[in-house]
């Protein structure tokens, strides 16, 4: 949980030690975890093993499966005999069965009402889990929210900084190409900033792009003022 208070840490190693940890610390022979997409699709992303991949992979193919159904109801999905589910889950159940599996456990990783993935125990044995592993692993799943979404929030700032920092970078550059038109030319600041913004427009260019050019000498100011009047001093 520490880890994802910090700005740059790998969210993907850190789901993919959690599976692992809740191989570790619960009655759970494999685990894996899905998140929900940008299009409402679900995708596989930390498993504990190739056999956990496959079969979560194989729900997605088949439209079917606990972790599906948890993911769409927002509940956990706890199964303690999966021969039982056979009409529920028709080519999932046979397939978990024949890979050895038993019993599943699928907990939803939800915020309030936003539910975005889900995190899921497949067992050899039969039966549920106890109460206090249950207990550990909505614990485990709501880490794994809380870490995601905080991964997320981050993002999102460095999205908005990174698009305020642009915006003030480029204010200062035309800043200074306007002070180069002005100087060149002889003319007042506003027929500069208009001259540069003309020749952007007219060129189908961005504004800071061709004030960067002003700046650097890439454009020559007397391409820009042809048609802007002189300052007359008094």
């Amino acid at each position: 949980m520490a880890d994802t208070l910090v700005d740059d840490y790998d969210v993907v190693d850190v789901l993919h030690r959690l599976v692992e940890h809740c191989v570790q610390l619960l009655d759970a022979t494999v685990a894996g975890l899905m998140l929900s997409d940008q299009h409402g699709g679900l995708r596989v992303v930390a498993y504990s093993s190739a056999q956990t991949r496959m079969l979560e992979l194989f729900q997605l193919q088949a439209s079917e499966g606990p972790c599906l159904d948890c993911v769409h109801s927002g509940e956990a999905v706890l199964v303690a005999d999966l021969s039982t589910e056979t009409q529920r889950w028709p080519r999932f159940a046979p397939l978990a069965i024949k890979e050895g599996f038993s019993s599943v456990h699928a907990v939803p990783m939800r915020l309030r009402r936003e539910t975005i993935g889900t995190l899921n125990l497949f067992r050899r044995e039969t039966g549920l889990l106890s109460e206090e592993d249950v207990l550990v692993v909505r614990a485990l799943a709501d880490t794994a929210t809380i870490g995601i979404l905080q991964e997320r929030a981050i993002r999102r700032g460095e999205v908005v900084t990174e698009q305020l920092q642009t915006a003030l970078n480029s204010r200062v550059v035309i800043e200074q190409a306007k002070g180069v038109l002005a100087f060149a030319g002889n003319v007042e600041m506003e027929p500069a900033f208009n001259a540069l913004r003309g020749y952007a427009r007219n060129n189908g260019r961005r504004l800071a792009d061709v004030a960067r050019e002003v700046v650097t000498g890439e454009l020559r100011p007397e391409d820009l003022l042809t048609l802007q009047p002189r300052r007359t001093d008094s």
